[in-house]
């Protein structure tokens, strides 16, 4: 039996690299001064979802929510043999939360349709919340299992799990469709294939296809602009290379539950922590180095 999986997946700042400008003056993090990478435990959960369909079947449909410039974590999920990709992106998502988010994602999910697996890595190194895929499954009304290392089994509608519980993992049976988050020590993922890789670096996003026409045809009109945005996006169709493109009024989404309006986060301080202290201190392990280690931070006002 073939089994349908959508895997959730995000552009994240890559976090390896922080230099003195991933920071804005207001204390949040300046994405632009980073390098954007395939969030690391959303691979692992791709490749779970291509597991499944390379043993049982299938199809595996790849979701991301953001910015344009998301169609390239896109175009990484196509070359490691994704069937499908649909980039979700809208200005007025902007400022979501984590419940805005998982909203979002589950009407976009209604939106594809029939489905057997819904697969997210565990969380996202930018918001670091783990919050998004159990979210999710609860507005999707589906079951829900965390943690996930492997999967044993898919039978009959009934998919067999090993999840980690922290002192050691557990083995639970749930039937599907169910939400899976998983874990980065689940698989080694898969490398993007060159065959895959030669064919997908031509796919295209309808927003790409519209800059790629401005720039190459600046003085034609608006008119003519958009028939030639639609004769490149027929022929990519046609071959298989069109990334969806959908907005908000695309997945029906109820706008006050979406972007700041629908976001009930609130910040409650940021805080620069600067560090003034050079060299280092040497702490004997014993009860009065650690005695004068905690005098030193309270008088430093480092706890406090």
């Amino acid at each position: 039996m073939a089994y349908d999986c959508i895997v959730c997946v995000k552009q994240v700042p890559d976090t390896a690299h922080v230099t003195a400008e991933a920071m804005t003056p207001e204390g949040t993090v300046n994405r632009a001064a980073l390098p954007a990478i395939f969030n690391p435990e959303d691979l692992h959960a791709l490749e779970v979802a291509l597991s499944v369909r390379d043993e049982y079947g299938g199809s595996v449909t790849v979701i991301s929510m953001g910015p344009p410039k998301a169609a390239d974590v896109l175009r990484e999920a196509l070359y490691r043999g994704a069937d499908r990709a649909v980039l979700l992106t809208d200005r007025r998502a902007a400022a979501s939360d984590t419940l805005a988010t998982s909203y979002i994602i589950s009407r976009a999910i209604r939106t594809l349709g029939k489905y057997d697996l819904v697969f997210c890595g565990r969380q996202a190194i930018d918001g670091d919340t783990a919050q998004v895929g159990p979210q999710t499954a609860e507005k999707l009304g589906i079951p829900q299992v965390t943690y996930l290392e492997r999967i044993e089994s898919v039978t009959d509608g009934v998919a067999r799990m090993r999840r980690n519980v922290g002192n050691g993992w557990e083995v639970v049976e749930v039937k599907m469709p169910v939400l899976v988050t998983v874990l980065d020590t689940a698989n080694e993922p898969r490398p993007p294939a060159a065959k895959r890789s030669t064919k997908y670096k031509r796919s295209r996003t309808r927003l790409e296809l519209g800059a790629e026409v401005k720039a190459e045809m600046p003085d034609v009109s608006k008119e003519k602009a958009e028939v030639e945005i639609e004769r490149r996006a027929e022929t990519l169709r046609s071959r298989g290379l069109m990334i969806d493109t959908w907005n908000l009024d695309d997945i029906d989404a109820d706008l006050s539950w979406c972007g700041l309006n629908g976001s009930p986060t609130k910040v409650h301080r940021i805080q620069a922590i600067v560090l003034t202290k050079e060299g280092y201190t040497e702490i004997p392990p014993t009860e009065e180095g650690i005695r004068r280690l905690v005098h030193e931070l309270i008088v430093d006002h480092t706890l406090g």
